[in-house]
């Protein structure tokens, strides 16, 4: 029996250790720890709430625009505000392309090398790779003399003994099956959507003066003037930037990404038996199309699965959401054994873990610095998976074809999609769509514009002296890794508590009091793991959630403490 350590997992924001017991090469047990302290709820304490939303994105840099947006929500729906047509309009274009940045960049730089040899890309013949490309889709760069330059770069760097982002790799573990000329399509891609990323992200920094952390939010509305005839505002200059960089991520994401999520799947369909996790899906849905607070008119709907049950897709009831601490670094002050409702939530740091570095977790007492929200004391996966399922079983129509389209292409039924591969493909599946919504949104505020219409925020309720003595409001967002919700408490003009429930949070959850497996935790029952001391395998089916532990915890460690490497026991 093997305990595996895998400590920090790197591709992901923020610290996070990961602990499986092994039998007879398979993982029997597994335990998920966040090593960083959770603060950011101390540090909004007796603030204004109308700056609560510039604290909580700097939650993260990756997840950058979110913590803002589920910020402004909650303060609004405390207050009563309703934002007028262009601040949700404005609002939906930049989450959209949030999702299919990052979705993107998760694909290719967080999770492809789990499934792409780089080295085995140095074997592969250029013009076959060509072939290859040329068979999937039109994408332009696909000449042999393309994919021979790729080759030339990526032997340059491994002959120089420094590789970069590709240094400690698992190269040639026996979990790779991709053939050499599939290797090198997917490393060619990996470079080409570092760069364009850049494309897309100008729409944040034209709606929001800058990437990451946009700065126009505004609790009301938003802080982007609306103009056509001001070069300073937003006219029809910037309306055809915007259309442009649509059109950019929609064919780089139907003639890049789709084609190679397909592709690369078609060698690992065996990753449908894998990962499958919890059984229970929420999404607190998106891109709502009215301006009322915490609307339920949304274009991916929201949603709770029990069982894996498609059939029965129930509502979301905010108030049946509670965090436990019974395996997490914190103490409520009337006992750890009951969780609390976020609004009543409580961040009381107490670690008692062992000193680093060390060997092991002591997992039968406390052991992460996240906390355990549960909803009605049952544990859920969040994330992409969540809405494609939720959609799917609601009957989303676009949605459904594409699903439909994905699982008939790879020829398998629907379920895969409740695994490692699912959760893959559903993440593929929904940027897609995603990217086709945001010519839609820039269409709508073009409406807009043209009825005269150019108010951007609610003004009525902005001064303190029009709030009511005490307020309490929640926001959700369900952010490109899952359900995200902020709950702000208000008294005399100030912050009195201040909780974030994050997806990470969701996901990578520990135990609670009853030994409920977190959604990470029960996934990786059953993974295979050829060899302990490279464990790809667990690494897959962890990085398909997408971890974002500094979102789940806020505050990185400043002590500088060691930490422990990848090792078998």
């Amino acid at each position: 029996m093997a305990r595996i350590v895998i400590d920090p997992v790197t591709r992901i924001e923020g610290h996070l250790r990961i602990e499986a017991q092994v039998e007879n090469g398979k993982v029997v047990d597994a335990w998920s720890s966040s090593t960083m302290f959770r603060g950011i709820e101390i540090v909004l304490k007796d603030r204004d709430p109308r700056d609560a939303w510039l604290f909580c994105q700097r939650i993260c840099g990756v997840c950058t625009t979110v913590h803002a947006l589920a910020s402004v929500r909650a303060v609004e729906d405390a207050l009563g505000m309703t934002i007028p047509d262009n601040a949700r309009i404005m609002r939906n274009i930049i989450a959209a392309v949030q999702y299919v940045q990052d979705h993107v960049i998760h694909f290719y730089h967080l999770h492809g090398l789990d499934w792409i040899d780089i080295v085995s890309a140095l074997k592969a013949d250029p013009a076959k790779t060509a072939s290859v490309a040329q068979s999937l889709s039109d994408w332009p760069n696909s000449g042999a003399s393309f994919f021979a330059m790729v080759q030339k770069r990526v032997k340059g760097l491994v002959d120089t003994g420094q590789l970069g982002p590709f240094a400690n790799g698992y190269w040639g573990h026996p979990a790779y099956k991709l053939p050499p000329e599939v290797n090198l399509l997917g490393v060619a891609h990996y470079l080409e959507a570092l760069e364009w990323q850049r494309s897309i992200v100008k729409v944040h920094a034209l709606l929001g003066s800058k990437n990451p952390h946009l700065q126009t939010y505004l609790v009301g509305g938003i802080a982007r003037p609306v103009d056509p005839t001001s070069q300073n505002a937003i006219n029809a200059d910037a309306i055809a930037l915007m259309a442009q960089a649509a059109k950019q991520a929609i064919d780089f994401v139907s003639k890049v990404y789709i084609p190679d999520l397909l592709a690369i799947a078609s060698y690992y369909k065996d990753w449908a038996n894998y990962g499958s996790g919890v059984g229970n899906y929420m999404t607190y849905g998106e891109f709502p199309r009215d301006n009322r607070s915490n609307t339920e008119n949304l274009q991916l709907p929201k949603g709770i699965i029990l069982g894996k049950d498609l059939t029965k897709i129930m509502p979301v009831d905010q108030k049946k959401i509670a965090e436990h601490v019974t395996h997490s670094w914190y103490e409520y002050a009337d006992g750890d054994q009951k969780g609390k409702h976020p609004s009543e939530g409580e961040t009381n740091p107490k670690y008692t873990g062992p000193k680093p570095p060390y060997d092991h977790l002591d997992t039968q007492a406390k052991y992460s610095w996240v906390k355990t929200p549960r909803y009605e004391e049952m544990p859920m996966e969040v994330g992409p998976l969540a809405r494609v399922l939720v959609a799917y079983g609601l009957g989303h129509k676009r949605i459904r074809e594409t699903v439909d389209m994905v699982l008939q292409k790879l020829q398998v039924d629907a379920g895969a999609l409740f695994s490692t591969l699912g959760r893959v493909a559903a993440r593929g599946i929904e940027t897609l769509i995603i990217a086709e919504m945001i010519p839609g949104f820039i269409d709508e505020l073009v409406g807009t514009i043209k009825k005269g219409d150019y108010r951007i925020c609610q003004v009525e309720k902005w001064e303190p002296g029009t709030w009511p003595k005490e307020a309490k409001g929640y926001g959700f967002h369900d952010a490109p890794r899952g359900a995200l919700g902020h709950w702000v408490g208000i008294k005399n003009g100030r912050i009195t508590n201040y909780q974030a429930v994050v997806p990470s949070t969701w996901n990578l959850s520990p135990r609670d009091a009853k030994g409920t497996r977190g959604p990470v935790e029960a996934a990786l029952i059953g993974t295979p793991v050829a060899d302990p001391d490279k464990p790809l395998e667990i690494l897959r089916t962890v990085h398909s959630f997408d971890p974002c532990m500094a979102c789940a915890v806020h505050v990185t460690d400043v002590k500088g403490r060691p930490i422990t490497v990848v090792k078998g026991a």
